[in-house]
């Protein structure tokens, strides 16, 4: 196994209505986010999910509550790796590193596209990892956001590929 899918981040406190940090309504981008879980695991990919935990928080991302749990309609398996992250970096003091000991090749996606997905992908890149963004199973808080990111990304790491679901997929 020489590739990993990293899912950053895809938490109930995102589809929360009640939460400061509902994104909308994001059905589509789980749809999505299933058909690459599922053409991964066909692939023979190690599936990471992380999770950001804020600690000492008893309003947002709170430990040990329903908001960071993964979202139920993803297609998650008991198999799959768990990284439990206070930071924004899914590095930062996780067993993340140690869980990509023989990967060569990340595919990663997540919630929010412009911190913690980036960060992720920022990190990797510095650690030689090839990496290919799936930019239709990120979410941001808006599109201007979402765009910027992917382009500020593109323009400053040429090596990192973005790609559609559909083009992943071929």
């Amino acid at each position: 196994m020489k590739k990993a899918l990293i899912l950053v981040d895809f938490e109930n406190e995102w589809i929360d209505k009640d939460s400061d940090n509902f994104v909308g309504d994001i059905s589509g981008t789980i749809k999505r986010t299933n058909e690459l879980i599922d053409f991964c695991r066909t692939k023979g990919f190690k599936i990471i999910f992380t999770t950001h935990i804020e600690k000492g928080s008893k309003e947002e991302f709170v430990e040990g509550s329903e908001s960071v749990k993964i979202i139920p309609a993803l297609h998650r398996k008991e198999s799959d790796i768990l990284i439990l992250k206070n930071k924004v970096s899914p590095f930062y003091k996780t067993n993340l590193e140690n869980e990509l000991k023989g990967i060569k090749e990340i595919v990663t996606t997540g919630i929010l596209t412009n911190l913690c997905v980036r960060s992720l992908v920022q990190d990797a890149y510095d650690r030689d990892f090839a990496i290919t963004v799936i930019k239709d199973c990120c979410v941001a808080l808006d599109k201007k956001t979402q765009d910027f990111t992917f382009k500020d990304l593109k323009a400053t790491r040429e090596e990192i590929a973005f790609l559609d679901l559909k083009e992943f997929c071929k």
